[in-house]
């Protein structure tokens, strides 16, 4: 079995990328009609989606810590390889291209895995667990040329498509301001002390992977390990990088200049806080002014509810312009107050249909098209997303700058790598 280090799998070198060369999958012996082999890591949960999704390709391999999961997906696929360590997978099986679907703690480790032996990528959101493995995942897939997407499935809904038409028409001006709100909260607790068998069938070393070992408790696996800071980033992690994914690109956001938390909660040292909220700051680009984003979660939503003014929807997002403001969902947007804009001739479609977030990634990888979640663009919106969580635990606002990564704090710094374990 290959032994994973830190430093094997986390820095990239020149080296490993000629070497990746002589291994990289040819493109040319592809056409529409051959089917990828792909290898399906996390089967379970948002892995038997992401599974159902690729399925129109050939699954050559699956792999889950879970057997019981595994053993599920296996009747679907029984001509795949089984696995339940994604080392072995990676070096008895040949395969064109990766899916990642398991705890976020593990999405870097497996995905710089399989980068470095020139497999294409897909992998859950967030993209990685810390700032540091996204930046190396995004220059590990541009250095090896790789295809990649990550798992944000709403960038292919339509509805997402016409609001950014809006916003990119001028429909309601100039945009400074950005809302975010969820009303979930994936959250931990004190560590606990009861030590429970582990399940049968459950490999739970390999599920702890890199982090810091712990005895199996149901309080981690299966879900819950999102509310718990070796594992996961609560809700920002989990609801961000679809909800934020939205000014992302109607507005071409890429990197922060500060980021500032602001909870009522105090930090705790094993989970998640159940109510967040951040700002981050957008420089100019491009000839559209500077942005402040906001995040809520767990309740709260922006000043401008209070009057009663707007929709009650769920889940969403406020746009507030020069002219105007807009609320959108995922799966519908307003222009508001909707008197103003009675008259507004939405403009013409000009953001194509997706032909679906995964066979985006499937039909790139044979030449055809290009993902619209590739990581040159996920990954600054992951770390923007992930900063958010550095400064609550820092406990004070942070300048970022993205070239450096540095957040001008030690204590900020401290969380934007991670120390994986020695003796995994």
């Amino acid at each position: 079995m290959t032994r994973i280090t830190r430093r094997h799998f986390l820095i990239t070198s020149a080296a490993t990328a000629a070497s990746v060369a002589c291994i990289r999958p040819s493109l040319s012996r592809l056409t529409g009609s051959d089917k990828l082999r792909l290898g399906v890591v996390g089967v379970g949960g948002r892995g038997a989606s992401n599974l159902s999704g690729v399925q129109h390709e050939e699954v050559a391999a699956l792999c889950d810590v879970d057997e019981g999961r595994l053993d599920g997906a296996m009747k679907k696929h029984p001509k795949a390889g089984r696995f339940v360590d994604f080392r072995k997978m990676l070096d008895e099986v040949k395969l064109d291209g990766v899916v990642v679907s398991t705890a976020d703690h593990t999405h870097a480790v497996i995905g710089l895995a399989a980068m470095e032996r020139g497999k294409h990528l897909y992998c859950e959101k967030p993209m990685s667990w810390s700032v540091d493995e996204s930046r190396r995942m995004q220059e590990m897939a541009r250095s090896n040329k790789l295809v990649t997407q990550m798992g944000t499935q709403i960038h292919a809904n339509e509805p997402y498509r016409r609001t950014v038409e809006l916003v990119r028409a001028g429909a309601i001006g100039a945009i400074r301001e950005v809302h975010v709100w969820v009303g979930k909260a994936w959250v931990g607790s004190d560590r606990p002390e009861a030590t429970p068998p582990v399940p049968k069938g459950l490999h739970w070393d390999l599920w702890l992977g890199p982090a810091p070992a712990r005895p199996y408790h149901p309080a981690y696996h299966p879900a819950r390990w999102r509310g718990w800071w070796d594992f996961g980033g609560g809700t920002l992690s989990d609801m961000a990088c679809h909800h934020m994914d939205l000014p992302f690109w109607a507005l071409d956001l890429d990197h922060p200049t500060s980021v500032e938390p602001r909870s009522a909660e105090q930090v705790h040292p094993e989970s998640a806080p159940r109510k967040l909220e951040v700002t981050w700051t957008f420089p100019t680009k491009g000839g559209r002014p500077p942005v402040a984003l906001t995040w809520y979660q767990g309740g709260p939503r922006p000043k401008y509810f209070e009057n009663g003014g707007l929709p009650r929807w769920g889940d969403g997002t406020l746009f507030v312009g020069d002219k105007g403001m807009m609320l959108a969902d995922y799966g519908r947007n307003a222009l508001l107050p909707e008197a103003n804009f009675k008259d507004y001739q939405r403009p013409p479609q000009s953001i194509e249909r997706s032909k679906g977030h995964h066979r985006e990634w499937t039909e790139a990888i044979k030449g055809n098209g290009t993902t619209t979640c590739r990581f040159d663009y996920s990954g600054p919106l992951t770390e923007t997303v992930l900063l958010g969580n550095v400064a609550f635990r820092a406990g004070e606002k942070l300048q970022w700058d993205a070239q450096k990564m540095t957040t001008g704090s030690a204590k900020g710094d401290s969380y934007i790598r991670r120390e994986a374990r020695k003796d995994w």
